[in-house]
């Protein structure tokens, strides 16, 4: 399954048994890592980065790209799974938010759907932030969702689901 971002394709093998997916980044993998967060640090992130990276420091390498998604991902599902767990509920009493109510009804760790993900975390993300902005804080997840980005998180969602499920224990192991 290639999932195209630009010109210039980057391979990550994921499973021995399957075929490298495609990624397609403004700079080439074999680009020297070292150089390029020496140029990050010295210069600042991609002209434009919002546009196609989480942050400024995943338009520093495609590996950093990378790990930044993967690291949002479970930010995202971990998050959800929270606000699940403690039967989270929002119902905004304005009429601008009627498009942030939600019910965190579902186990985000087990749902196939990745759009109901991003689709509950964008009034949780909501919410948080103006919690944070009722205490004099910053946001807590200060980040946009361009669809770019989700297009890369779907990414690790589907490699994630694509993962048979752990083997168990033996029984009589103890280890149950």
């Amino acid at each position: 399954m290639p999932i195209f971002f630009d010109d210039t394709a980057c391979h990550f093998r994921i499973h021995r048994r399957q075929p490298p997916l495609r990624l397609r980044h403004r700079t080439h993998e074999r680009q020297d890592y070292a150089q390029s967060l020496a140029r990050h640090y010295q210069s600042g992130p991609a002209a434009e980065w919002e546009a196609q990276f989480v942050s400024g420091y995943a338009s520093s390498h495609p590996w950093e790209d990378w790990a930044e998604t993967w690291a949002h991902y479970l930010h995202i599902v971990d998050t959800l799974e929270t606000a699940w767990q403690f039967g989270l509920r929002l119902a905004p009493r304005v009429r601008e938010g009627a498009n942030l109510a939600v019910v965190a009804s579902f186990d985000p760790y087990s749902s196939d759907d990745f759009a109901q993900l991003i689709d509950y975390w964008q009034p949780v993300t909501a919410a948080l932030n103006s919690l944070n902005h009722s205490m004099g804080q910053p946001d807590a997840y200060p980040f946009v969702l361009t669809p770019p980005v989700i297009e890369k998180l779907e990414l690790v969602h589907d490699i994630i689901r694509r993962q048979p499920p752990p083997r168990q224990p033996p029984e009589g192991s103890g280890l149950r």
